[in-house]
């Protein structure tokens, strides 16, 4: 069966989103039968279907700002981490996901933890500057000769302050990207928490640490910081922190729920071996 003729098997409606030339989403617009914005787009689509790497599910993540359909991804893209699903096997996993109710096999979802992010200038919240991100969210010194100086604080109490290139604040699903590139653990994607990670931090003791998903974090550039500093959201979005502004961070209330390809853990694990050759060595020979 072709995969158009799988998708008549149930109503589907195609949106577009509203987008102003070189300018940000408008928000506040009324839409229309034939359009979406994030506000009221989780209400009009059911079913997300990725066909790509792991950045299509990235950029699905960042069209809903609240509730997240089921995602279904299928992999063409040179890693797919994320995406479980091979292409060639579309109409019977997408068969199982619509009709999975109706079989004994049914299928296993994955609440993949979201962060809200919110960049704040002189103690006030900055219009339009709220982020919910799927990996991580980094403050780096970017292409300033200084290391950055970065106050952390949770639950407005200081914990730390970063000396070094910057410091990345990861999801469990983002654990295996780059936080695990600078030295941080990889956390199984149903552990509720958030990744601590420094990036070359200038201090041998400054360990990666794992706060619970219940943590409230600010990531401040203080006043007398050499420089500023710069920020970016899942790798994208990037942008100029000043000297006094700051990002906090919290535990979205929106997760972003993956259809598994046979079951949560098992898929993660097949993941680990597949993209990251994740403890892969010739077996040790008998006596």
């Amino acid at each position: 069966m072709e995969l158009t003729g799988l998708l008549k098997m149930t109503r589907f409606q195609t949106f577009r989103i509203q987008m102003r030339k070189n300018k940000p989403l408008d928000e506040s617009r009324k839409t229309s039968q034939t359009s979406g914005t994030k506000i009221d787009l989780h209400e009009r689509v059911d079913l997300i279907a990725c066909l790509g790497g792991d950045g299509v599910i990235l950029h699905a993540s960042n069209l809903f700002r609240d509730a997240v359909p089921p995602v279904v991804s299928f992999n063409l893209g040179s890693l797919g981490f994320l995406t479980s699903h091979h292409f060639e096997d579309y109409s019977q996993d997408l068969k199982r996901v619509i009709h999975g109710n109706n079989t004994l096999e049914g299928v296993y979802i994955t609440l993949r933890m979201r962060l809200r992010c919110e960049i704040f200038r002189e103690g006030k919240a900055v219009p339009g500057k709220v982020f919910d991100v799927l990996n991580e969210v980094v403050v780096d010194r970017g292409s300033n000769p200084y290391l950055s100086k970065i106050e952390c604080y949770e639950q407005d109490r200081l914990i730390t302050k970063v000396q070094g290139d910057g410091v990345i604040v990861a999801t469990p699903t983002g654990s295996t990207a780059y936080s695990t590139a600078a030295g941080g653990s990889m956390v199984h994607p149903n552990v509720p928490c958030m990744l601590f990670t420094p990036i070359c931090p200038h201090s041998l003791s400054f360990r990666p640490v794992i706060l619970p998903d219940s943590a409230r974090l600010e990531l401040k550039i203080p006043v007398d910081a050499r420089s500023n500093a710069w920020v970016s959201f899942d790798g994208k979005r990037r942008q100029q922190l000043l000297r006094g502004d700051s990002v906090r961070i919290s535990m979205s209330q929106h997760p972003l729920p993956t259809v598994n390809k046979f079951d949560q853990t098992g898929d993660w694990f097949r993941s680990l071996i597949r993209c990251l050759n994740w403890n892969e060595r010739l077996d040790q020979k008998a006596l």
